[in-house]
């Protein structure tokens, strides 16, 4: 259910190594006032720089003002607990319920792959439809499901998460060669994850094991879009390995827009290139654009604060 969506929100994007802070006096809306380095060793210390950010920018606004957060890990609807191991501390923290407690005000939280594809679902590139997928393809993959404007979390807050569990493949085709894919260790504790290779990361990874060149990911799109033979080889690689679990994602949801955020989705041509090979496989078929560059590619986890902060 939604609230007012003119209602006065806070909002914070929490990642590793910053906090962007802003006040959302409008769903989809949000100025950004500061942004302060993320005490993430330390939950005490963490308390006391949100503290510091509601007091320096609360004046006219009530005390009660609520306090929506995107934050990097994953989300416990169960628990409250958010697994983020780039900020170790908040482990062992039900973030929502502490947080509303000692700061006296609706605290609510999410993650930031599942803030994006709020964003998109409300304001953004899926406005209106009824199932729609932001997919995070920056240094690694993520995702976030969100069905007629509610956002879908799942056991664990795990809904979404494309990006984790073995891709089945272990050799491609390409260039009429047999070539071998490297099943590496994921930081979730599985080995072969696509996260390890779809990402802007995983694309150089691939280039390595492909080619033993190192290129940074803009190089290999570069030389790609210069028809350069090895960067070729590796995005086309790259495309089968993304498309075949985005497709299947696709046909269980029955998507009906994939949005695109994270680096690789300021290329508009690669993403072009992942969406006609989706839709040369979906089941049903897709005459428009199905997978798109998100609208909120920067701002994703504020604007998707701003939903979630007026949603019960």
């Amino acid at each position: 259910m939604m609230v007012n969506t003119g209602t006065v929100v806070f909002c914070a994007d929490i990642g590793g190594s910053f906090i962007k802070f802003g006040l959302s006096r409008q769903q989809g809306e949000v100025t950004e006032l500061a942004r302060v380095a993320t005490p993430a060793q330390s939950w005490d210390e963490f308390v006391l720089a949100l503290q510091a950010l509601l007091t320096e920018h609360g004046d006219g606004h009530p005390e009660d003002t609520p306090l929506a957060i995107s934050t990097a890990g994953l989300v416990s609807p169960q628990s409250g607990e958010v697994m983020a191991t780039n900020i170790p501390g908040f482990a062992g923290h039900n973030l929502a319920a502490e947080l509303t407690q000692v700061l006296k005000r609706r605290v609510s939280v999410a993650n930031d792959a599942d803030c994006f594809a709020l964003a998109e679902a409300h304001v953004g590139e899926g406005m209106g439809l009824p199932i729609v997928v932001g997919i995070i393809l920056g240094t690694g993959v993520g995702g976030g499901i969100v069905f007629n404007g509610q956002l879908v979390r799942g056991h664990g807050g795990v809904a979404g998460e494309w990006g984790h569990g073995a891709i089945t493949r272990t050799e491609l085709v390409l260039d009429n060669n047999l070539v071998r894919i490297p099943r590496l260790p994921c930081g979730c504790g599985q080995t072969g994850c696509l996260d390890m290779l779809g990402g802007a990361r995983g694309m150089e990874r691939l280039h390595h094991e492909l080619h033993q060149q190192s290129l940074t990911s803009q190089q290999i799109i570069s030389g790609w879009q210069d028809e350069d033979a090895q960067s070729v080889l590796t995005i086309e690689a790259w495309l089968q390995l993304v498309g075949e679990p985005l497709t299947l994602l696709v046909n269980i949801i029955g998507a009906t827009k994939v949005v695109v955020g994270g680096g690789l989705a300021t290329v508009p041509r690669l993403i072009a290139a992942l969406d006609e090979r989706v839709r040369q496989s979906t089941l049903h078929s897709y005459p428009q654009p199905l997978v798109v560059p998100g609208k909120f590619v920067s701002q994703g986890g504020l604007v998707g604060a701003s939903v979630l902060g007026r949603q019960r």
